[in-house]
């Protein structure tokens, strides 16, 4: 049996919300409903929805009346579920209170609760074969090819029947979402905003390209759009075959909650796994098993969410997962801890996923590819990286451990000559304190002068400045801070010193 906190989990936070929970959830034994001036038929176990729940006092009093039966939970609409008053008589009383959106059908929400009860624990893509099925079903009612879409225009399912079809349908199938080209048209048409804007259904006709007419139905559950349903149509459809073809849309979006809620679970269980697997808790082992790993080295990457141009948080995280998931299949094996996002790659994967992250503009870093048994040398690997990115010591903002050895061994050399405070020796410090009181930069011409011996017009370049100005700093340096530059221990000793200036 599940408990309340699962029921909620795996129906989502799209129709539920956990107001309070008791610290031991107890488990769901079956779903009843309190209806108007009847009484309520309440058993241990049960999930009591608050129907007949009109204002807080009702509410109240359906709480009070539920813990004494040992009922598992009491689920009432916004914004009843919020009420001070319902939300203390809850936890007076130890039984958990859910909200739903207040969108919802009560008669939906009762078939996504049973189905959530009656499904086994261990079904996989029970839910996906169904939404097949269900394809099947409304390619009959509208008498066309019918494919069913998520938000990202990913298909999800799509009826056997695919008899009435254009080039724009088979590599929808084929690449299982539709191709960039074919959605820019869509898209220009202004298919989508009227998907938004609540339309029942978008009849697009035909196009020059050959593309043939669409009808296009939103699937909807509590004001969220989940989705869409495409059928391939000769033409305009009679308006009591669309409106039955659009009546189908909430039974698939309760399809498709169930989907989502399962993936949901699975991706919690999988992140979960994975934290302690990055931590050291658990044997690589267990994680080839659970995780799906092949045996070949991984990688641990980091990515700073907080450092893209992105501005939609939890837009760029799912934009990365996505991205993540291109690149190394379908289910992306990746959680946050602290505000990053981790996730682990086959080394063979990491030098296409590296381009397609530096596309998002964020800062990513990776560590050595490892056995999986070493993956916290590769967190802390890829964590080191993210530092050097985040200080601006590395150009660009994507970056590998074993690709960036030189710059790691300067800042290493550098934090470990800045413990033994080698930049207070010398005449360093009498340059730093003439830079400070004459906004010149005397110490980025001499370490330039160190890196480029010899070179004066290189060195000039660095700096963009003309050759002879540099060679001007020069002579003024060295009357400032009379040194032998042509006795290699002091250059050696100076280079150093600059180095755990900048790099430290």
């Amino acid at each position: 049996m599940v408990s309340v906190r699962s029921v909620v989990e795996r129906v989502g936070p799209t129709l539920l919300h956990a107001v309070w929970l008791p610290e031991r959830c107890p488990a769901v034994a079956d779903v009843v409903i309190a209806e108007p001036g009847a009484t309520v038929p309440v058993a241990a176990g049960d999930l009591v929805l608050g129907v007949a729940a009109a204002n807080a006092a009702d509410a109240v009093a359906l709480v009070s009346h539920s813990a004494s039966r040992e009922a598992a939970a009491v689920l009432l609409k916004r914004p009843l579920a919020a009420k001070q008053s319902v939300v203390r008589a809850a936890k007076a009383a130890e039984i958990a209170l859910v909200e739903v959106q207040a969108g919802t059908a009560w008669a939906q929400l009762v078939w996504l609760l049973r189905t959530v009860l009656d499904a086994d624990d261990s079904v996989g893509d029970a839910g996906s074969g169904d939404l097949f099925r269900l394809a099947d079903v409304v390619a009959s009612v509208v008498d066309a090819p019918v494919t069913i879409e998520d938000t990202n225009s990913r298909v999800v399912a799509y009826s056997a029947r695919q008899d009435l079809t254009d080039p724009a349908r088979v590599s929808t199938i084929m690449g299982r979402r539709i191709p960039d080209d074919v959605l820019a048209r869509f898209r220009s048409r202004g298919v989508f905003r009227e998907l938004s804007r609540g339309r029942q259904t978008v009849f697009v006709p035909a196009q020059q390209d050959g593309t043939l007419p669409r009808l296009i139905v939103p699937i909807r559950m509590g004001g969220e759009l989940l989705g869409s349903m495409w059928a391939v149509v000769t033409g305009p459809v009679p308006e009591e075959r669309a409106a039955a073809f659009a009546d189908t849309a909430p039974v698939v979006a309760l399809h498709l909650l169930r989907l989502r809620a399962h993936a949901d679970a699975r991706r919690r269980a999988s992140a979960e796994l994975l934290r302690e697997l990055l931590e050291g808790k658990v044997g690589p082992r267990k994680a080839m098993a659970e995780l799906e790993l092949s045996e070949e080295p991984h990688r641990v990457v980091v990515v700073d969410t907080r450092g893209s141009d992105v501005t939609d948080g939890e837009g760029l995280r799912l934009a990365l997962l996505e991205r993540i998931s291109q690149g190394i299949g379908p289910r992306p094996v990746a959680t946050e801890l602290a505000g990053l996002l981790y996730a682990i790659v086959p080394d063979s994967s990491w030098p296409q996923l590296g381009k397609a992250l530096a596309d998002l503009r964020t800062r990513v870093a990776a560590g050595s590819p490892v056995e999986l048994g070493e993956l916290t040398r590769s967190r802390a690997e890829a964590e080191e990286m993210l530092g050097l990115i985040r200080a601006g010591l590395l150009q660009g903002g994507v970056g590998s451990y074993d690709g960036a050895w030189t710059a790691l061994v300067l800042h290493r050399a550098a934090t470990a000559a800045g413990s033994a405070r080698i930049t207070e020796l010398g005449p360093l410090q009498t340059l730093r304190e003439y830079d400070v009181a004459n906004h010149t930069d005397y110490l980025g011409t001499l370490y330039e002068w160190l890196r480029f011996p010899g070179d004066p017009r290189s060195a000039a370049k660095a700096l963009r400045i003309h050759p002879n100005t540099f060679r001007y700093r020069i002579r003024r340096l060295l009357e400032l801070v009379p040194v032998d530059l042509d006795d290699p221990d002091t250059r050696l000793a100076l280079i150093t010193q600059l180095v755990a200036l900048r790099w430290s």
